[in-house]
């Protein structure tokens, strides 16, 4: 689902404004357990995808191969990852196991938000600081029966409890990016050239640690902002050796090279 058809499917829920409640609760005493694990359009974040790789200790390319679909956002031609589900009765989550999920410390930030739905747009696309919009709307499907569950929730609590701040951070920053590029490139997409490096620099953390090692790119760049408070060498090796930090990195990068700024990296 493209981006701005994900807006207006979240538009047409019943939104939840700060404070407000739930009942919700899923656990293997719920009748539905399971039962919403399969056959699912399940977009994979770049986070998602290196919290995944981390958890289940795979490379990039065996995680691709064997888990996702790749292919494109048709508005922007950012790269779109899907979980592949199992070629199995049902198409269940390759991830699925009768005691549930068998990555729930990795899950992806779509499993950990629902039954909630969130969107997200910087007030001003244009700028890198903009105050980012946030709304919540509660997805409420007639098979889940999680909602009859004696468990009350507001969206903070949720969000809390489901350990999605730090999927969160770093969606949102990823957000920024394509935000900005919708309204620089207008209809126009990424260029094949560009894609390709955002499938490097976004998806691909070991190949893209392989890729700073082999060339002088960071030698080339002055860190600013937050970054800049660090000491440039230990910026470079936590680039280096944390991945996170390198997704990071990597979107600072790419925006870096489509629009000729970013907010913690500059030219020398």
């Amino acid at each position: 689902m493209a981006a701005d058809a994900t807006q207006e499917f979240l538009q047409s829920l019943p939104e939840i404004k700060a404070g407000e409640t739930f009942w919700f609760s899923c656990h293997p005493g719920v009748p539905c357990f399971n039962a919403c694990c399969s056959d699912l359009t399940m977009p994979l974040t770049p986070y998602d995808v290196l919290r995944l790789q981390q958890g289940l200790g795979m490379n990039s390319d065996g995680f691709f191969e064997e888990f996702t679909t790749i292919g494109c956002y048709p508005d922007t031609g950012f790269p779109l990852l899907h979980l592949r589900m199992a070629d199995d009765p049902g198409k269940p989550c390759p991830f699925l196991t009768r005691r549930g999920c068998g990555v729930y410390e990795h899950r992806s930030s779509a499993c950990r938000t629902y039954p909630l739905g969130r969107a997200t747009r910087p007030e001003n696309a244009d700028d890198a600081g903009s105050p980012l919009v946030e709304q919540f709307f509660l997805v409420r499907e007639d098979h889940c029966k999680g909602f009859a569950e004696q468990k009350n929730w507001t969206t903070a609590t949720w969000l809390d409890d489901q350990g999605l701040v730090p999927y969160m951070r770093m969606n949102d920053r990823y957000m920024r990016l394509v935000a900005r590029y919708k309204a620089v490139a207008g209809k126009a997409v990424l260029s094949g050239k560009h894609a390709t490096m955002a499938l490097l620099c976004l998806y691909q953390m070991d190949r893209f640690a392989d890729f700073i090692a082999s060339t002088s790119l960071l030698q080339r760049l002055r860190f600013q902002g937050e970054w800049a408070a660090v000491p440039e060498g230990d910026c470079a090796k936590r680039i280096l050796d944390d991945a996170e930090t390198r997704l990071q990195f990597g979107m600072e990068w790419m925006e870096l090279v489509l629009f000729g700024s970013a907010p913690l990296i500059a030219p020398v």
